[in-house]
Order: structure tokens, then C-alpha cells, then sequence
């Protein structure tokens, strides 16, 4: 169970309808859509969660308390996951399960070469799917005893999440447009896109990864995604 958390509540066990009840985890996720994804699978669970939206916060909480559960997203406004993935695996006493996510490809590859000891391939949507994610991993006296309901429930984050991270990208590239700040829009509008099942987003981000990879002018791919932002931000987009 967790340790040195001065969230935690005594005496709350785990139940088949509430698998993760007495569990902190600590996300570290700088999307706001995804964010809430896990909140809610976290609610539907029984477990706490905590938030830092980069590796500079990840590592202010974890000088507070050590939780039970961490997942960790591979590409953060400061730096890789991966760096904070190999620095919790090396550590003791250590995290009990860390978690890699991300929506890219190599994603699971990277996660566990680097220490991880499971992955979440985002969209992170279906409640069965996180909860084996974490129970899998736990030590067997924290987990749920006897049988367990298997809930296939598909979460469906607040579409104001979604607004949330549109009007973040805007801010970024009004700020800067630089290699690593257009690397970074990249990946994060191509995960937001993937979640929010925005396949005209996706594609966007998809054409700016490729241009900056192919070291290829990127005016217009970066023309092109902030249209796209400024057009969700402007009309709502339903997603």
C-alpha cells in the first residue's frame, strides 16, 4: 500500500467493485483530456489520484509522499517520461507499479526498456483494461480478495478538457516555434487528436512530425494546426 502519504486514509481495503480503494496514484500527464480520462477511471476504481502536468511537479510530489501506483506519459512539456521512468525504476525503496503511456507506436517499447512495469496504450478509455493494468502488478496482499467484478465500462472524458488543451496549444505557439517547441506540439495535439477520435487533428500533427523528421520547411503544417486549434477553440467543436 502506499507510503509516507499524507493523503491516505487507515483502515480502507480493496473491494470486488472498488478493486484499487486505499490506493494513491500519481499521474503524471500534461493534457488536460487525459487527465480526466484518468480521473475518472481512478473514481470508477476506489483510488486517489494525484496530478503533475511535468517532470519538474512529478518530482516536487514525489519528494512529499511515494504512491502506490505511478503512470508516467512518455512526451511532457520539460522533458521524456522515460527520464522519470528509469529514475523510479533505479530507486529505493521504489514505487510499487510504474506505468508507461503514450499514444505512439514505439511507446510500449521505450516504456519498458527503460524499467517500466506495464504499459497503457492511450486512448486509455475502458475500465477493465486500467484496472488489470494496475492489479496485475500489485503485491498479492493489496489486492481485492475473492472474486472481482470485470467492468467493461468506456469512459467518456468532459469535452471542456478537451477546450482546455486546444486553448494550451494556441498558447504555446503564440509563445514560440521552435524545433523543440514544434516537436512537442506534435506530439502532444497527435495524442490529444487520438483520444478525442479527431482524425483532421491527427492528421495535422501526423504532417508536422513527418516535416520535422524529414528536416522539411514547417510554416505550413504549423499554419495548418493552429488553424485547426483556433477553429475548435472558436466553435466548440463536438467531439
Amino acid at each position: 500500500m502506499d507510503e509516507l502519504d499524507p493523503f491516505a486514509t487507515p483502515n480502507r481495503h480493496p473491494t470486488p467493485t472498488r478493486p484499487l480503494l486505499g490506493l494513491t496514484i500519481l499521474v503524471v500527464e500534461d493534457s488536460r483530456y487525459a487527465s480526466e480520462a484518468m480521473r475518472l477511471l481512478c473514481l470508477r476504481s476506489g483510488a486517489r489520484i494525484r496530478r503533475a502536468d511535468c517532470l519538474k511537479s512529478a518530482y516536487r510530489h514525489l519528494q512529499v509522499y511515494r504512491p502506490a501506483v505511478i503512470v508516467i506519459d512518455l512526451g511532457l512539456p520539460d522533458g521524456s517520461g522515460l527520464s522519470l521512468i528509469r529514475d523510479l525504476a533505479e530507486s529505493v525503496p521504489r514505487v510499487g507499479v510504474i506505468l508507461g503511456t503514450s499514444g505512439e507506436d514505439t511507446g510500449e517499447t521505450l516504456a519498458m526498456s527503460a524499467g517500466a512495469d506495464g504499459f497503457l496504450a492511450k486512448p486509455v478509455t475502458s475500465l477493465a483494461v486500467f484496472q488489470q493494468a494496475v492489479l496485475t502488478r500489485l503485491p498479492a496482499e493489496d489486492r481485492p480478495a475473492g472474486l472481482r467484478l470485470c467492468d467493461d465500462e468506456q469512459i467518456e472524458p468532459d469535452p471542456l478538457a478537451f477546450q482546455d488543451d486546444m486553448a494550451h496549444v494556441a498558447d504555446v505557439l503564440n509563445e514560440s516555434q521552435d524545433d523543440k517547441v514544434l516537436d512537442y506540439v506534435a506530439q502532444f495535439v497527435g495524442g490529444i487528436a487520438r483520444s478525442a477520435g479527431d482524425t483532421s487533428l491527427a492528421d495535422a500533427a501526423a504532417g508536422l512530425a513527418r516535416t520535422r523528421a524529414n528536416g522539411g520547411p514547417v510554416a505550413s503544417d504549423t499554419a495548418r494546426i493552429a488553424g485547426l486549434v483556433q477553429e475548435r477553440l472558436l466553435h466548440r467543436k463536438a467531439i
